[in-house]
This record gives structure tokens, sequence and C-alpha cells, in this order.
């Protein structure tokens, strides 16, 4: 009998899940110092999000309200260098920032099937990599799952929930009175493309016979740039887990059915008479299985109360959009959206284990309430959550503790820092800057110093400049100076841009109109720009000489002694005609 070899690795953190929470979570580890090892069981990076499932990245509602850090940081690379939002480009840009950090190892293509424990801690995990048919079984001093699915739950003993509380346990509103097992759904979703011409379908005969009786609430809207099929959804009244692979036969035959429907059916062929069908999803985008328990359950009547948590390390904002377990088989509402305040805190104590004393967990996994989920569940909310475990991690790893013990308050400047926004925290200013004198042109330079890295409802963040403002600091005395650190304005309310920008709104098109425009950096981000360095002996050099910023954050090794000032020159911008900064600061 053949015995396939095993590989064995030692790293300082681990993570099981390659979608947005966890490719975040190893990328801020592996950039604050930590040994990251990812193992992920599909080709490719990002999960919901990725060209296998195509679910668009949501998040918290609101002005001024967009998810920030590394999801901004992927979102502006694809503007960039994605103009037609071609899903294979935004998987090789996925793909291409873990490749690119040297502190991060991929192992993808691999499914973890078991871990070694000892006294409560996971030791190991070992995963089968079906590709070059061996096993990799990974040491490491912490671990996150990341898995949607949360397999290391049943592998370590770590607790966990599935389904839906009764209303009474928590004192919520939304869920039913009798706890059941019962989740959301999971879907295959489809996309097409307008044409110039008639484009005929022919569909296969396993497709579900779609009529528009079964068509409540649920009526294709092909003129919207966001139709996207999701209510092509079942499962959630079957085992989410264990019924992935007949449900998924089921949505395959739905979405061709649909498509059959749009072009076949005596009412709706004409006008889709010039639609052809790009793409069906083959794989099913989930939404819930199981959640993890952590030291803190997070509510429904957390949501509601602004989530305003001492430890908050991450925030949501999308309203509790549940859906029935029935989903496309009801004849009632297939979703529900409940009012949820945005922004809301989410705390530390939901991205770790309550039993198991080195395990995290983050994206749609954490320790929430159903009813919370229902919220906090959306890509954009997990990837916050993914960018704070990971953060945590290396920290804990730094300091030689576990996740319970890591400084709340040097985890939360080290995410602001970053550029994650934490509702109601202020990001602290480097000593040298707030010690310096500043001249500047233009309005509200003070804001610059206040470390809120946004503009809030009624409250302006932003120093605003005319061509020919700069903004100087100047130092009592020569100064030694290692980084310079800017954010700028990429417009976080460019969801509400005119229909001309739509494509903007999201970060991926859907079904692709004939009239659909490439996308391009937001026009409020500053391109080019100097910063000038003024020293003790009267003479001036250029520190930063910028021609094509297309980033919001952006941090400048500089390396220079004897400094008697700094001095920033904005140049040129996308296409605004003013300039717009939140921070810039030297340290």
């Amino acid at each position: 009998m053949h015995t396939f070899p095993t590989f064995t690795h030692e790293t300082d953190f681990c993570i099981v899940g390659g979608g947005m929470a966890g490719l975040f979570a190893a990328l801020s580890a592996a950039r604050h110092g930590a040994k990251v090892i990812l193992m992920q069981d599909r080709p490719m990076l990002g999960g919901n999000a990725s060209s296998e499932i195509r679910m668009w990245i949501s998040g918290a509602r609101g002005e001024n309200n967009r998810e920030t850090g590394l999801l901004e940081e992927a979102a502006l690379e694809n503007h960039y260098r994605n103009p037609e939002k071609n899903y294979s480009i935004w998987d090789g840009i996925l793909y291409g920032m873990a490749r690119e950090e040297k502190n991060l190892s991929l192992i993808m293509n691999c499914s973890c099937l078991d871990a070694e424990m000892k006294d409560g801690r996971i030791e190991s995990i070992t995963g089968w990599q079906t590709t070059t048919q061996r096993y990799h079984k990974v040491h490491a001093k912490i671990f996150a799952d990341c898995s949607g699915d949360s397999i290391l739950a049943p592998l370590t003993g770590a607790e966990f929930r599935l389904g839906r509380e009764s209303r009474f346990e928590f004192g919520e509103t939304i869920p039913p009175e009798k706890a059941d097992k019962k989740t959301m759904g999971m879907s295959c979703l489809l996309q097409a493309r307008e044409t110039e011409k008639e484009i005929p379908f022919i569909a296969p005969l396993w497709a579900e016979k779609i009529t528009k009786d079964k068509l409540t609430h649920r009526m294709p809207q092909m003129h919207l740039p966001t139709e996207n099929f999701w209510y092509l959804e079942l499962g959630g009244d079957r085992d989410s887990i264990g019924d992935t692979e007949e449900l998924r036969d089921e949505l395959v035959a739905l979405a061709y059915g649909m498509w059959d429907y749009l072009k076949n059916d005596p009412e709706q062929k004409e006008k889709h008479k010039n639609w052809a069908l790009d793409w069906v999803g083959m794989l099913p985008g989930k939404r819930e299985s199981r959640r993890y328990v952590g030291p803190y359950i997070m509510t429904e009547n957390d949501v509601t109360a602004e989530g305003k948590f001492e430890d908050t390390v991450a925030y949501g904002g999308w309203p509790m959009d549940d859906h029935h377990p029935s989903a496309f088989r009801t004849k009632e509402l297939p979703t529900i959206f409940h009012p949820a305040l945005s922004p809301f805190g989410i705390p530390y104590r939901c991205l770790y284990s309550k039993n198991i004393s080195n395990l995290f967990f983050a994206g749609r996994n954490i320790s929430v309430s159903h009813a919370a989920f229902s919220s906090i569940r959306v890509m954009a909310t997990c990837a916050l959550c993914g960018q704070a475990a990971g953060t945590a991690a290396a920290l804990a790893i730094r300091d030689g503790k576990d996740p319970g013990d890591v400084n709340i308050k040097e985890l939360q400047q080290l995410l602001m820092e970053d550029d994650c926004f934490l509702p109601g925290f202020q990001r602290e200013i480097a000593p040298l800057t707030l010690s310096a004198r500043m001249e500047a042109g233009g309005e509200n330079a003070k804001a610059l110093l206040d470390g809120v890295d946004r503009d809030r409802p009624e409250e302006n963040h932003h120093w605003t400049g005319q061509k020919g403002d700069s903004i100087s600091f100047i130092f009592d005395s020569p100064a030694a100076i290692e980084q310079i650190r800017l954010v700028f304005d990429s417009d976080l309310d460019r969801q509400t841009l005119p229909a001309v920008e739509a494509n903007l709104r999201r970060g991926m098109f859907h079904n692709r109109h004939l009239c659909l425009e490439h996308t391009h950096p937001p026009k409020t981000l500053i391109r080019k720009f100097r910063i000038w360095g003024c020293f003790a002996d009267g003479h001036e050099e250029i520190l930063v000489d910028e021609n094509n910023n297309y980033q919001r954050l952006r941090r400048y090794g500089i390396e220079k002694e004897g400094l008697s000032a700094i001095r920033l020159e904005p140049l040129e911008t996308w296409g605004a005609e003013e300039f717009r900064l939140f921070a810039f600061e030297a340290r």
C-alpha cells in the first residue's frame, strides 16, 4: 500500500482559510513581523469574493463608513490595475498581496483534516494537498480558523454554535421563539453580458423549470448594474455543511433555469434577447454554518446599541439582513432587513476561543448570535475582523502570550496606524510631529493632528488645499526622521457617486451592460506630490518625489538626520479640483 509523504512546517502563526478574513489576518500578522503560513483549500484567494463565487464585498452603510486598512488597499489596487473589473485580474491582485509578503507562505489546494492537541492548545494541524498528493503538517504557536465552516471546531473541541438561538436566550427580537438548527442558505450566482445582437440560449435538460409564480419577491432586474441573483439561494433548512454537494446540484439547476426563463419565457425573451450568459458559479457561496464561542457573544442588542466596547477592534454597519431558511422555496420575503446602527463596534473578545487557548477566528464564524451574525457576516466586516485578529496574533507572538492576554490599547493603536477606523477612538500622533510648529496654506490644517483619519457626520477631519498650497512642520532642533505617514482622501463616500460613475460604487462588475465604463482611481486622491527636507545647514533636498500615487495610506522610509523642517507640496489629483489630506506625520 502506497504511503503519501508528509511535509512538516514550523511557523509562528498558521491560518486555515484564505477568504478575505483569512488573507488579511495573514497579511497583517506578517507585516507586523510574524512568520505566517496560510492553508487554503482552493486554488485562489478571496473566498466568496473570488472568481469562483463572485459575491460583491458589502459592508457598513452610511456617510464615510467605508472600510479601509487592507481592504481599501486591495480595492484601490483593483481600481488602478483592473479597469474592466476582470475577475482573473482581481484574483491575481489578492494572490499578489500574499505572494509579495516575505513573511507569508501559502499552501494552496490544501484542505485541513486533522489537529493535534495538548493541554487545551493546538500543537499542529494537517492538511491534504490534492495537487501534489501529499500531507502538510504545520506546527505553530498560534492558529486562526478563517475557513467559514470552522473546520477546527470539531477537530479541536472548540466550543461553537450552529443555527438560531431562541429569542429569549439573549432577549432578542429577531430569532424564533424556539431555538433550531436552521441557517441562511447558500447561492450559486450567474453573470451575463449585454451584446449588440440576439443571442439564443438552449437550456440543459436538467435545468429547473422556472415560471413567474416561483418568482415572488425575486424578479430579476437586468437593467440594474447591481443585479447578481443573490436570491438563487437554498439550504438553510438543511445541513449547511453535510448537504453542500446535493445543494450545489440544485443551485446550478436553478441558475440555468433562471437564465432559461429570462431568455425563453414569452414575457421576458424580447427584452433579454441581446443578453448572453457569461458565467455560472459551480461552487456555492455560503452564508452561515458553525460560529465559534469566544469570551463574549455579541448579540442583536449590542448591534442596536452601537457596539460601544472598550476593546473594539473592528466595526460593522450592514443591516441585520436575516434570510429565510427556505430561501428561494418560500413564498415569504426572502430576506428581512432589520435596522442596525452604522457603524457599531465589534469587541476583541469575539475573535478568540473561549476554551482553546491559542485559537483565533475571523470572518463569518466569530462569536456572535445568529441575529448579530446577520449583519456581521458581510465580507467587508469580515475583512476588518481578519486584520484585527492577524495584528493581535503578531503582538501575542512577539510577547509570548495567548490571544486573551494581548495589550488591547496597543492593538487598537496599531490598527488605527494601519488605517483601520475604530468608532469612538483616536489615533495617537507621533511626538515629533506634535512638538513641531505647523505652517500651512489652505483650510483646516489642525485636522492633520486630531487622530481621526476620515470625516464624520458634521465633523470635518481633512485639510483642504489649492494649487500652490503646502504644509510644513518646523522642528525646534535638528531632528532625525525615520518615516513619513500620509493618509489621502480616497472618497469613502464613492458608493453615492452619480450613475455615470456607478462603477466605483462596488469593487467588481456583475452583469456587463453595453454602456459600462472603465473604472479608475477615485478622483479625490492626490496623484503627484513632493516632500522636501530642510536641513540645519540651510540646504533643501527632495525626500519623496511621487508621480503616481493611487493609494490612501502611504508610508515612506526616510532615515535622515539634521532636519530643521519638512514640507509637503501637493501637485496633482486624479481629477478633483482641490487637494484633501487626513494625515501628514513624521516620526
